[in-house]
């Protein structure tokens, strides 16, 4: 738009001149030697210079403003074409920052999805690890558990079958405690049978002596020994400890006893010796033995011969 306008005054300005020119060469006065013509007559105009110069400065002020309207729009051309070249650098640069930035995210979109992809890789080979690990460690669980389990039961079989050895070996041995125990027992009643054999003869002995003597009162002290002479048999039964070594064996021993029962004295008259320490130890724990308040009956019971015999 702002060169057709230069185009235009241009034009213009170049019109002006021309008619400028056409009009003085209108005007000028030119002699020439030659023969007036016949008929017609031309008259020159005349034209002031005064005009002429104001005319001719005003062409030169417009070629001047002209001039410097084209320089200036050159000027304003070259500015714009500075700006607009400025713009066009910005431009380019900000498209090839573009480009660069571009280049930049694309990269690091790839070596984001390089890292994604290595991590999902090791996150997978890390499960599979973990996967297969885990099915070792529950194989070995099981097998763990499996043996555990079958020594258990080896365990409790063999401590069943300890049981039953000690169950069958404390049976055995019971039985033969309860074995002996009850030979121990059946030689004690042996002994104590023959010990009741024994006073009942000595008892029995002094019932026919008691009874010689006469009538019924012989035998009402008789009675009375007897019965008392059960009681020693029983309390001297309480104390009397034999051993089965001893079976078989005899001890005669003489018992003194004061008016109220108190043992004074105990003296072996024949026997084995062992047997009759025990006899004689039986005897002394008794210490005192009871007696009736019929003075005949105590006389017979003052002194007693007992035979011990397990």
């Amino acid at each position: 738009m702002k060169k057709s306008n230069y185009s235009k005054s241009v034009v213009i300005s170049v019109s002006i001149h021309a008619l400028f020119i056409m009009l003085l060469l209108w005007g000028a006065d030119f002699s020439f030697d030659h023969k007036q013509s016949v008929g017609n007559t031309i008259q020159a105009t005349m034209v002031d210079p005064a005009m002429l110069n104001q005319q001719a400065q005003q062409i030169r002020q417009q070629r001047q403003a002209a001039k410097d309207a084209e320089q200036a729009r050159q000027d304003r051309l070259e500015q714009q074409t500075a700006v607009l070249e400025k713009q066009r650098k910005a431009e380019a640069e900000r498209i090839r920052q573009l480009k660069e930035d571009k280049l930049t995210a694309e990269k690091a979109t790839r070596e984001a999805e390089k890292q994604r992809q290595l991590q999902q890789q090791q996150v997978a080979e890390a499960k599979a690890k973990a996967d297969a690990q885990a099915k070792v460690d529950a194989k070995a669980k099981a097998d763990a558990k499996a043996k555990a389990e079958a020594q258990a039961k080896v365990d409790a079989q063999v401590k069943a079958d300890a049981q039953v050895k000690a169950d069958k070996a404390k049976a055995d041995a019971q039985a033969k405690v309860d074995a002996q125990a009850k030979a121990a027992a059946k030689a004690k009643a042996d002994a104590q049978a023959k010990q009741d054999a024994a006073l009942n003869d000595m008892f029995s002995g002094l019932e026919a002596e008691n009874v010689q003597r006469g009538g019924a009162k012989g035998k009402h002290i008789a009675d009375e020994v007897a019965r008392y002479g059960t009681i020693y048999k029983q309390m001297i039964q309480q104390n009397l400890l034999v051993d089965q070594s001893l079976k078989g064996q005899q001890c005669k021993l003489t018992l003194r006893l004061s008016a109220n029962g108190l043992v004074l004295n105990v003296s072996q008259l024949a026997g084995n010796d062992t047997l009759c320490r025990a006899a004689k130890s039986a005897v002394l724990q008794v210490s005192e033995f009871p007696m009736p308040d019929n003075p005949d009956v105590v006389k017979q019971l003052r002194v007693i011969n007992l035979t011990v015999s397990p």
